[in-house]
């Protein structure tokens, strides 16, 4: 691989990164972390909340009587989104629910009776990230049901070099503080400890080390700072 496609691919990837970590909601207070434990992760999930719009989705914006002004549209990192007659109007952090009152009130200005849809195409929360020992470090979507091993997979799987007993999973909680799980794959990858093969969550880091991590706290605070080389803390704590 040239110089020149090396860097490339390191710029990609820390734009993917920063996306991430984005969506996972950035504070300004240093990190402290501790370990976390498996049975937490096999606690029942919490109950789905309505879907708010993050920058980077994709939306159907269909007008059912004025079909020359849909849209299909990607929301800008501003959280705007430029549609005709309307100009710009601030997507993220609205429901579709939401957006579609928005825009028929924005509508009625300029058509009769508007029937507004806003349909969600694609999400940039419906993934994960993978990194470390794997061949194909990145943005792994979840298409549905995914486990740590799939998700690995997903990345080309792990390299001769991987430490598989000792995956790092990070994972942000409700109130957008994070928490680091040490995960053991050896006896997943031969089907006698499935247990510890855990289905991820959208926005979810796996991190599979070369060596053995013995202090999890200073880790998490230098991959993070490494991986994001501006001036941005992150809040991290346990379950």
């Amino acid at each position: 691989m040239g110089p020149k496609k090396e860097m490339t691919m390191k710029a990609v990837k820390l734009i993917w990164f920063l996306a991430l970590m984005l969506m996972m909601g950035c504070a300004s207070s240093a990190p402290a972390v501790r370990e976390g434990v498996l049975r937490d992760l096999q606690n029942g999930a919490s109950p789905a909340k309505e879907y708010r719009i993050q920058p980077g989705d994709q939306l159907d914006i269909k007008l059912f009587y004025n079909p020359e002004l849909n849209e299909t549209l990607v929301v800008r990192p501003d959280g705007r989104i430029t549609l005709q007659l309307v100009n710009d109007v601030v997507a993220a952090g609205l429901t579709p629910a939401q957006l579609t009152a928005v825009l028929t009130k924005a509508y009625a200005g300029e058509l009769r009776n508007p029937k507004v849809a806003v349909i969600l195409r694609t999400s940039v929360a419906d993934k994960v990230y993978v990194d470390g020992e794997v061949n194909k470090a990145g943005l792994v979507p979840l298409s549905g049901p995914t486990t740590i091993l799939q998700s690995i997979s997903q990345a080309g799987g792990i390299k001769e070099t991987a430490k598989s007993g000792e995956v790092i999973l990070l994972r942000k909680m409700e109130d957008n503080k994070m928490t680091a799980y040490r995960i053991n794959l050896d006896d997943a990858f031969t089907g006698t400890g499935t247990n510890q093969d855990i289905f991820l969550k959208p926005n979810d880091i796996v991190y599979v080390p070369k060596s053995t991590i013995s202090n999890i706290n200073t880790w998490v605070d230098l991959y993070l700072r490494r991986n994001i080389p501006i001036p941005m803390g992150l809040s991290i704590g346990t379950l």
